[in-house]
C-alpha cells in the first residue's frame, strides 16, 4: 500500500429520465427531486424539462426529513402545477401517498 487514500474518476451519463421523458407517448413518469436551493422553483423546472407527470421533491429542511430515517416530508407537484405538500410522516405513509396519486391521475 501506498496510500490510505483511494480516487475514483467518475463519467457523467445519460440522464435516463429526461431520455424517457422525450420519447414517452401515453407513460405515466415520475421523478424525484432533492433540491437545497429555490425547492420548489427548481422541482418544477425539472418537471417541465423532463417532461414529467409528476415530481416528488424531498425536503431537507425540517428535522425527520431525508434520507437518514424513516420518516420524510414530500410535496407532489404535477404537470398541471398542482402542487401538495404533505406533512412530516413514515416512508411508508410517503409510498402509499404517491401510488395513490399516481392511480388517481392515471384513472382521470
Amino acid at each position: 500500500k501506498k496510500s490510505d487514500t483511494l480516487t475514483l474518476d467518475l463519467e457523467r451519463t445519460k440522464d435516463i429520465l429526461a431520455s424517457l421523458g422525450e420519447i414517452k407517448q401515453q407513460q405515466f413518469l415520475v421523478g424525484f427531486a432533492l433540491e437545497t436551493n429555490n425547492e420548489l422553483e427548481n422541482a418544477k423546472q425539472k418537471l417541465k424539462k423532463k417532461n414529467l407527470n409528476l415530481i416528488v421533491l424531498n425536503s431537507l429542511q425540517d428535522k425527520g426529513a431525508g434520507f437518514k430515517g424513516d420518516t420524510n416530508k414530500v410535496t407532489f407537484i404535477d404537470n398541471k402545477n398542482n402542487v401538495t405538500e404533505f406533512e412530516l410522516k413514515s416512508k411508508t405513509e410517503v409510498a402509499k401517498d404517491l401510488l395513490n396519486e399516481i392511480v388517481k391521475q392515471v384513472n382521470a
